[in-house]
């Protein structure tokens, strides 16, 4: 069993997202400790690909700005294994399936295992593929953390069954980004999941304000905000790190209460 299941031991759960080597691996271990001392229950950390045809514009530059940095999911490894020494916050990678394949199933599972990493979500891999992955990963004892969408309520049965780690609801159709609104039936949707599998749901998608945040966290086990913390990068660059610790310190406030 991965250490996931800590994140939501202790009440509602927030999850912050970084794209790792945005703008540089040392700065992205300094982001993730502001995270963690600030209470974030879980961090994701994505692994920069080409083509993250789930993320809006923010990580969209946030993923060119690390490729251009020379990101790697070697170098992102690296930096977690160090964070394990550190901290005991949950870690899970976000990455895209093309490369994880080029790595190597059975060598990036078992690199997973060897520094810590507790998890990974993979948006384009779909719920009926899922199989050749979670054949690696199960080994590993690295969760392969499934997404449900508004449009999948007759498939949740089906995939809370076999998730682990926690379930991701996805908020809004489209891609990543805040939003004024969320106007998804989630009550329903946390309602038939938690019919189909007692594993945690946090919801994500367009969360960026501490009212967002608490209304979610009255409904899910856990709030997931991606694009605002990365925003907050984009926007202070390598002094980010003070901003980030007051933001994720406000939202898990908002949660808690």
């Amino acid at each position: 069993m991965s250490n996931i299941h800590k994140a939501f031991e202790k009440g509602k759960a927030f999850i912050g997202f970084v794209t790792g080597g945005d703008p540089s691996i040392e700065k992205t271990e300094e982001f993730i400790l502001e995270m963690a001392g600030a209470g974030a229950d879980l961090v994701e950390i994505g692994i920069p690909f080409s083509d993250p045809i789930a993320e809006g514009p923010v990580i969209q530059r946030a993923n060119i700005r690390s490729l251009a940095a020379l990101t790697t999911a070697d170098t992102l490894f690296t930096l977690t294994e160090r964070l394990r020494h550190k901290v005991e916050t949950p870690l899970v990678f976000l990455t895209y399936l093309n490369p994880v394949f080029n790595y190597g199933y059975d060598r990036f599972f078992k690199q997973c295992q060897e520094t810590g990493v507790d998890g990974i979500i993979i948006p384009d891999l779909p719920f009926e593929e899922q199989g050749e992955v979670r054949e690696f990963s199960s080994v590993y004892g690295v969760d392969l953390i499934s997404l449900i969408a508004p449009t999948s309520e007759d498939r949740i049965r089906k995939i809370a069954r076999t998730a682990t780690g926690f379930l991701y609801l996805v908020s809004s159709l489209g891609v990543t980004g805040v939003r004024g609104e969320i106007s998804t039936d989630l009550t329903s949707i946390v309602n038939s999941v938690r019919a189909a599998a007692e594993l945690p749901a946090a919801v994500g998608f367009g969360i960026h304000t501490p009212v967002q945040a608490a209304e979610i966290a009255k409904i899910a086990d856990g709030v997931i905000v991606g694009s605002a913390i990365v925003k907050i990068i984009e926007e202070h660059g390598e002094d980010a790190g003070s901003y980030i610790y007051r933001y994720v310190k406000e939202m898990k406030d908002a949660i808690r209460t």
